[in-house]
């Protein structure tokens, strides 16, 4: 039960981030879904654990705040795809 719901909050997670970085056209559903579970670990990591940013170790949690750095590490991963050219 678990993985469905890391899945599920992934999906959302992902699917914020690629319309705020204008990307849905391009994503698919597995990439929402990817994109949003690396992106939430991502921002946990450096806006967490690096900086030392408060409220950033609940990324992927199912709170506001959580979503929030979820998101903006969705979002910073979605930069560093269309950096190296991954997504156009």
């Amino acid at each position: 039960m678990g993985l469905l719901i890391a899945i599920l909050i992934g999906a959302f997670i992902g699917w914020l981030g690629s319309l705020v970085m204008a990307t849905n056209t391009q994503q698919g559903a597995v990439a929402n879904v990817v994109i949003g579970i690396l992106g939430a670990a991502l921002g946990r990591w450096i806006f967490g654990d690096l900086l030392q940013l408060g409220g950033a170790q609940a990324a992927g949690t199912l709170t506001l705040i959580g979503l929030m750095w979820a998101v903006l590490g969705a979002c910073l991963l979605i930069g560093l795809l269309k950096l190296i050219r991954v997504m156009a």
